[in-house]
């Protein structure tokens, strides 16, 4: 039988060129170098599957190298999560380092390097530096420093080892060419003075190497073949190969340094320093966190390592920056589940619902099948009573045609049981229905071959008997952010985008099949998702976090953003040519409520930017956006953008498109001001009466 081969990536055709060049395969040697200043997340996921799944592919050894070079930031806690979660990926390495080992080395490398004239201490201060190092298009100028005597600079950063010196008085740099295009190249930081406890070496040292310099020497140190970073360290290779030419031994492996592009994935942020203010400012519960996209917090929350490899395969290296959508991870997470989950019953939103025609005593257990995806799953026993719990959203009293659930008069199955029929309500007080009371068919049990049971009904429901239910707390878990890109806009602070529906907390009851469920074990609640126990369970509480739902709501719900945008906008052309003002006044009512209701962010800035064109609907409808949605201010339209719409709309034909316009730009002094000349003009030509009175309270 034939397989299709798998196409090489380009980091894979590197290493078949440099073998097919007469590389030795048995000196290929990688590594994944992690800083110990965060917990991992979804973005490392892709470099660790990258880096261990080339030490598979070519049996080649991968270091795990903790890039430990700046104290201030770096704690063990960090290095055993990231260990945790490298094992938990099903990853081994080779040898577990540091470049904390490398510091004696790193040291007399750099003395080493002041004795060459490579290298020198520099005493201005960080802003003065800044300065002297000029700008991409301003080469940058010597500065007082930089041709201090060999014995002077030994000497000093001899003291500055010893501490003999306050942080931030002397730095080590290395002398290359302040005039190189490559701003980097313009004598680098190689150390800079830091009394921190450090994890590892505690206070034996008083200055701590850059990353720059300890990078590529711990590579060459390793002998590692191909050092593999993201695209922002393209710029940065110059230095990496200058380093190394400073130490470089022909009878050794020289690492070569090659960049694929980072994983961005929509709709959450992977710096490390927003992530940490997340946990900092308690918006989340700690790093693991279920909403949070460390790998920690995937795991918390009841991702699949294989989810995670296989969606890191899906997206493939290439060399070009580009976006995921969170959706494919949650696919791949879908796919996993659906093969390996067990399927149970569990009602998150229950209302009681009694047979009134089953035996009060009565109580059998029915047979239920595990999972239909896994033969090897096989069955297990559900009680079954004449008082059961089902879902609110599953009954409605009076039900449309296409309600294919339970109602008065239609009948449904429950699932792995009975067929029943609606028949009556019990209601409170207040007219909140609290019991629905329905007949069965003791003939229509399921699997049991009778021509009853065989009877097509509309639908099947998920249900837990009272008697047998266990409480259970469920966390609902959904997306942290509303917005594509929350950190990617101008003048906005990405926490302004958090989801406030991130997460709920609320009790549902589950089959008593689960009562000895342990923390990491994973199920799918049968028509509501996959869900996952959570380590806070206890053996008085099961606690369950959901994990992904059986479809991507996400998706739905953007489609049905854009649609209702775009049959809003279709409202704009009724409400202009209505003529009767009461009506006139009911649809622009339900076109501003359509709008208030948007949360994409993104979309609304793309809507408002696309109808701004000469044309008075469009224009009316992109100034009903900026003025009646909360989720956007004219702050965060581009300026050039802005003054285009309120010049058309002044100019507009259509009378509420001016008013509209002059409204806007009472909130927008900047434009106001640019503006006022033509807001003058109107005002002196200006025929209708409500723009005429807004004109009038302007001060013009």
């Amino acid at each position: 039988m034939s397989t299709e081969e798998k196409s090489l990536h380009f980091i894979e055709q590197i290493i078949e060129d440099s073998l097919a060049n007469g590389f030795p395969q048995v000196k290929l040697r990688f590594r994944f170098p992690p800083e110990p200043n965060g917990y991992l997340h979804i973005g490392h996921a892709k470099s660790i599957c990258l880096n261990f799944g080339l030490g598979l592919k070519y049996n080649a050894p991968v270091n795990l190298r903790f890039d430990d070079t700046n104290p201030a930031k770096e704690e063990q806690e960090y290095v055993d999560a990231i260990k945790e979660d490298l094992k938990w990926l099903g990853f081994e390495w080779t040898e577990e380092l540091y470049s904390s080992d490398y510091f004696q080395q790193l040291y007399d490398w750099a003395v080493g390097m002041i004795k060459n004239g490579k290298a020198y201490v520099d005493s201005q201060s960080s802003e003065d530096m800044a300065i002297q190092k000029g700008t991409p298009t301003q080469a940058g100028v010597d500065g007082p420093f930089r041709n201090r005597s060999i014995e002077e600079n030994l000497t000093l950063f001899e003291a500055m080892k010893n501490g003999d010196y306050p942080e931030g008085s002397h730095v080590l740099r290395a002398k290359i060419d302040m005039k190189s295009t490559n701003m980097l190249m313009r004598d680098p930081l190689m150390y800079r003075i830091l009394h921190r406890h450090h994890h590892r070496t505690g206070y034996e040292w008083n200055i701590y190497p850059m990353y720059d310099y300890a990078h590529g020497e711990g590579d060459y140190m390793e002998q590692i073949s191909h050092s593999i970073c993201t695209l922002e360290f393209v710029m940065h290779r110059e230095l990496y190969n200058w380093f190394l030419d400073q130490i470089y031994d022909e009878s050794k492996v020289r690492p070569h340094q090659y960049e694929f592009a980072r994983l961005n994935l929509n709709y959450t942020v992977m710096s490390k320093r927003k992530l940490l203010q997340l946990v900092q400012e308690n918006i989340v519960n700690g790093w693991d966190d279920p909403r949070m996209p460390t790998i920690s917090g995937l795991r918390r929350r009841g991702y699949t390592a294989n989810s995670i490899r296989k969606f890191c395969d899906i997206i493939g290296v290439a060399k070009r920056e580009n976006v995921i959508d969170f959706s494919l991870l949650e696919f791949c997470l879908r796919e996993d589940l659906n093969k390996t989950a067990p399927r149970v019953m569990a009602v998150l939103d229950p209302i009681k619902l009694v047979i009134t025609n089953y035996p009060d005593d009565k109580e059998e257990w029915l047979e239920a099948e595990n999972n239909q995806e896994d033969e090897s799953a096989g069955f297990r026993q559900v009680p079954f009573s004449k008082e059961l719990y089902i879902e609110m959203e599953d009954f409605l009293e009076e039900a449309p045609a296409k309600f294919f659930r339970l109602s008065l008069g239609k009948e449904v199955r429950l699932k792995n049981a009975y067929i029943i029929k609606g028949e009556s309500v019990v209601k409170d007080a207040a007219g909140n229905i609290t019991e629905i009371h329905v007949s069965y068919d003791e003939d229509s049990r399921s699997g049991s071959g009778s021509e009853a049971s065989q009877r097509k009904v509309a639908g099947t429901l998920h249900w837990v008997t009272i008697k047998h239910a266990i409480e259970a707390e469920i966390r609902l878990y959904d997306r942290l952010f509303i917005d594509e890109a929350p950190d990617s806009h101008k003048e906005k602070n990405f926490l302004e985008f958090m989801n406030p529906n991130s997460l709920q907390i609320i009790k549902g009851f589950v089959e008593p099949s689960l009562a000895t469920a342990k923390a990491g074990e994973k199920f799918q609640f049968q028509r509501l998702g996959y869900f996952n126990v959570d380590n806070d369970t206890t053996e008085d509480k099961i606690v369950f976090n959901k994990t992904v739902g059986l479809k991507d709501a996400w998706e739905e719900k953007g489609k049905k953003e854009e649609n209702l945008l775009m049959n809003t906008q279709k409202e704009i052309n009724k409400y202009v040519k209505e003529k009767d003002e009461s009506n006139a006044s009911l649809i622009l009512n339900s076109i501003i409520e359509n709008i208030k209701s948007i949360d994409n962010y993104s979309l609304i800035i793309q809507t408002i930017i696309k109808n701004i064109k000469n044309d008075n609907n469009a224009l009316l409808f992109s100034n009903l956006i900026l003025h009646h949605s909360d989720k956007v201010k004219v702050k965060d339209i581009e300026e050039e953008s802005l003054t285009k719409l309120y010049t058309m709309s002044l100019k507009s034909q259509l009378a509420a498109v001016r008013i509209l316009a002059i409204e806007n730009l009472q909130v927008d002094l900047n434009n106001f001001s640019l503006l006022e000349n033509q807001l003058q003009d109107l005002k002196k030509n200006e025929k209708n009466e409500k723009v005429l009175q807004l004109l009038t309270h302007l001060k013009l």
